[in-house]
């Protein structure tokens, strides 16, 4: 395993992160409950083309987390990488991951030279139930009471819709208890994502993005996340949707090499 290094962020905090390749700088951005090693197959499939930055987002691994939590502080932390890559970079993310890297891109202006995400969870209309209302304090409650499994449990049931008979044979998996380990990110991530999964239309004024989006869907994936990418392309001027043939939800961690082939054709021509 490569050595991590440190970026200290606007407010102190010790932000780590892995540089690897050669080429235009590209930050990959990890998801919900994981830490820079969960996006490591798309990092290494795109080391040939691009200098790439992944990291642990602060509550994750090696990176600093003081509290209270501030979604703003996460978009710091991508200011203080873009700084390491030079002043400008593209970002690159999946799922849960989407909200922040786009309210990055809005805020961080011309240093981020273009954007591709891969199946946002956006939740625009009914064709999926909508996060609960209270889903943040609820996530908050559990792990304040040493619930964390209780924690993983929850999103997967109320969030990712997974039938509670499968919960018993996915605990069994070494995956559940680092998940439980992050279960706090639940809660990071659902204040993120408010307003962006509660079945009504995306804002129109939460980003202004003048840089190039790519949001691809695969072929095999959900209806709703067709949906929440065409809602996309709907409220941002410079918006490509793309199909990746083939594939579902999971490619963005299981098929890492189309999921950066993709990324590669959109960035580079």
């Amino acid at each position: 395993m490569s050595e991590l290094s440190t970026v200290t962020s606007a407010d102190g905090t010790t932000i780590a992160y892995l540089q690897t390749g050669s080429g235009p700088a590209l930050i990959v951005v990890s998801n919900v409950a994981e830490d820079h090693t969960g996006v490591a197959g798309l990092v290494e499939a795109l080391a040939a083309d691009f200098t790439v930055i992944s990291y642990d987002r602060r509550g994750r691994g090696a990176s600093g987390d003081p509290q209270p939590y501030d979604p703003a502080r996460e978009i710091d932390d991508l200011a203080a990488l873009i700084e390491v890559a030079g002043g400008s970079a593209a970002l690159a993310s999946g799922s849960g991951g989407s909200g922040l890297t786009l309210d990055a891109a809005s805020a961080l202006g011309d240093r981020v030279t273009g954007v591709c995400l891969y199946e946002p969870p956006f939740i625009v209309d009914d064709a999926k139930t909508p996060a609960p209302a209270d889903y943040v304090e609820h996530q908050e409650a559990l792990v304040a009471a040493g619930k964390r499994s209780e924690a993983v449990e929850y999103f997967m049931t109320e969030m990712i819709g997974v039938p509670a008979e499968y919960l018993g044979l996915m605990k069994q998996d070494p995956s559940w208890d680092a998940m439980a380990a992050l279960a706090h990110t639940y809660a990071y991530d659902g204040r993120i994502l408010r307003g962006l999964q509660d079945g009504t239309p995306l804002p129109r004024d939460r980003w202004t993005i003048d840089a190039p989006v790519a949001v691809a869907v695969g072929s095999e994936g959900e209806p709703f996340i067709k949906a929440g990418a065409e809602a996309l392309a709907g409220v941002l001027p410079n918006v490509t949707v793309l199909t990746l043939d083939g594939h579902d939800h999971s490619a963005f961690w299981m098929a890492p090499q189309p999921v950066a082939e993709q990324i590669r054709t959109f960035l580079l021509g």
